[in-house]
């Protein structure tokens, strides 16, 4: 690593140790120059995001399928870890829905599988929930040591935006059973919902009226003042009202129970290794959608108040999170919207708010925790359901659908398939169909015939466009628009054939730009080759045109020049334009009778092979 130091590099001197780890630690360099007088803004952001994620955190526990101090000891983790190593100031990291969602169906799809041995019960499962956090905290790691910031362009909004629309509802529905006090339904999203209310029936009234109030008051009290800490006082209010009236044991009200009191040890089971192998491809999975995630929420808040993010630096907190996340029990952890709406609206200026939120939880562990022994299961699930609104009340895909119909298409499959088939299926779902899509419309280049445009001189543009444009006669002048690859390398050398057989005049030159290339591959330039070669035979002569010197450089080294001499390459259309008109003129050739031998309708019919 390059010296921060300027005598460094002149004096030969080796970094400092606080010099080598600063770029991994960027506390180091803002916590020197903070300003003081941003230290009761950040201590009131921190106080108010503990006041959010301690009943978040349990509430994420519970979709995780795992205790609720779980999600506790997940913040006592993130909230500290990525307060020294995060890059954003506004970023919280802790348990998200979707996270819990996809550590649920990721560890229990590893259970049904048979890859632990013996049964799944709740401690087995918990071993693998660790496990499986420490293996997404390594692919985190990976991922930083390669420096894959941008991986996250790979998935593409319009998928995203249906995927996180699913893991909403399908979170929201596995919450339903404790609102309504019945037991958990089996199957996809769609069979659990339909489960659930055949069992209403059945159901706890006294834990529905439970829940139904405090989804009221949830969304009733900031809509009397914003500023009203609605979570804390529907937590704290039903605790109150669950002990002192033994809700549990006179009418059944399922509660949380008692919490461990203390902070959490280090202590990590191992599992065999071959369930290690058999989390790697679901977490790299999970890997995507929570960095996707995270990424987002940070930059968003990055361009809001005018500073910068460091992707890879982002990989690097959110490992170092997950892994000690996992030693310590807890959960899968990442940047997430609702916690950092809330810490930003609050006032934070640093992460020195995430520290505040620390030492809140600590306090939280060591004091509170028997607090929440009454609390009724079905607020959790009301918490749950009130924290999830913004995107299952968002249009977004309505929006879409308004903007671009075939990406609406790539969200409702990625949407319909974390209901009907699973979480991660899904995000696969809608991003395979997205990228073949990305396939098919990259093999169908726009190949746009290009004329004189009148008053310009020098200048071409698009025929199809302009009709008023005047078409260069006996020259079939083309631009192709996106890279020519061994995809659709045939397909643009067929379709010029057909431009050539349905030009008003006979065709007897080709220019072709072909300025988007950057690089080739050898199957494309083999066929440009060989077709290059069947037009000559048809006394058909082609030109290049823009052509990059990477690319150039490719196609003489196999053998191109055979086919396309170098003085049938020009930086620009007006050049070639030039030289076959004056080579024209030369031999006497008026354009607009074949010459002896042409058949322009079959040029080129010599067959290109791959390599």
């Amino acid at each position: 690593m390059t010296s921060t130091r300027p005598d460094a590099d002149a004096a030969g001197d080796a970094p400092t140790l606080r010099e080598r780890i600063t770029p991994y630690f960027p506390i180091l360099t803002w916590l020197p120059t903070y300003n003081r007088g941003w230290w009761s803004k950040d201590a009131i952001a921190g106080l108010t995001l503990w006041g959010l994620l301690v009943p978040e955190g349990m509430a994420y526990a519970g979709i995780a399928g795992l205790p609720p101090e779980a999600g506790l000891y997940t913040l006592v983790a993130s909230l500290l870890v990525y307060g020294l190593m995060g890059t954003s100031r506004h970023l919280s990291v802790g348990p998200t829905s979707a996270t819990s969602a996809l550590l649920a169906s990721s560890v229990a799809g590893i259970v049904v599988i048979g890859v632990v041995e013996g049964e799944s019960d709740g401690q087995t499962y918990q071993t693998n929930a660790a496990a499986f956090v420490l293996v997404v905290g390594l692919v985190f790691l990976l991922a930083g040591i390669l420096r894959l910031g941008y991986i996250t362009q790979f998935l593409s909004k319009p998928v995203m935006d249906g995927f996180v629309l699913g893991i909403a509802v399908y979170v929201a529905v596995g919450q339903l059973n404790k609102i309504f006090g019945v037991e958990k339904t089996d199957g996809n999203t769609v069979e659990k919902f339909f489960g659930i209310i055949e069992e209403i029936p059945q159901g706890n009234w006294t834990a529905l009226t439970i829940g139904v109030a405090s989804l009221a008051l949830l969304f009733g009290l900031p809509v009397i003042n914003p500023k009203i800490p609605a979570g804390l006082i529907v937590l704290f209010g039903s605790i109150i009202v669950s002990s002192s009236l033994d809700l549990a044991g006179t009418e059944g009200v399922e509660t949380v129970g008692l919490l461990p009191q203390g902070l959490p040890s280090l202590d990590f089971t191992a599992v065999p290794l071959r369930t290690y192998f058999a989390m790697v491809l679901p977490a790299i999975g999970v890997f995507l959608v929570a960095y996707s995630e995270a990424l987002g929420v940070a930059r968003e808040f990055a361009d809001k108040h005018g500073y910068e993010v460091d992707p890879d630096q982002e990989l690097n907190a959110h490992a170092a999170t997950n892994i000690v996340s996992s030693f310590f029990g807890g959960m899968i952890a990442a940047g997430g919207m609702s916690g950092s709406a809330v810490k930003e609206g609050a006032g934070a200026r640093t992460q020195l708010s995430n520290l505040v939120a620390w030492v809140a939880t600590i306090l939280t562990l060591l004091f509170l925790t028997p607090l929440f022994e009454s609390l009724p299961e079905a607020v959790l699930g009301a918490l749950i359901i009130h924290a999830l609104w913004h995107i299952l009340a968002s249009r977004k895909l309505r929006t879409l659908r308004r903007e671009s119909k075939t990406e609406f298409w790539f969200g409702l499959l990625a949407l319909l398939g974390v209901l009907l088939v699973g979480v991660l299926e899904g995000m696969v779902i809608g991003l395979i169909a997205s990228l073949v899509y990305f396939i098919y419309r990259t093999s169908r280049p726009y190949l746009a015939s290009l004329g004189r445009i009148p008053g310009a001189p020098g200048a071409y543009g698009d025929l199809v466009r302009h009709p008023e444009y005047r078409a260069v006669p006996g020259i079939l002048v083309l631009r192709l628009f996106g890279e020519l690859y061994y995809a659709n390398a045939l397909t643009v050398r067929d379709e010029i054939r057909v431009r050539i057989s349905e030009s008003e005049t006979p065709v007897r030159a080709i220019i072709l730009e072909i300025g988007d290339q950057d690089s080739i591959d050898l199957t494309t330039a083999r066929v440009l080759k060989d077709w290059a070669l069947g037009l000559a035979d048809k006394e058909l002569s082609l030109y290049l045109t823009d052509v990059q010197d990477p690319v150039l450089d490719f196609l003489k080294s196999v053998g191109m020049s055979d086919a396309v001499a170098d003085d049938h390459v020009f930086p620009t259309i007006e050049l070639a334009v030039r030289h076959v008109e004056s080579q024209w003129q030369a031999e006497g050739f008026t354009p607009g009778a074949a010459s002896p031998g042409t058949d322009p309708a079959g040029a080129g019919d010599t067959e290109a092979t791959g390599p």
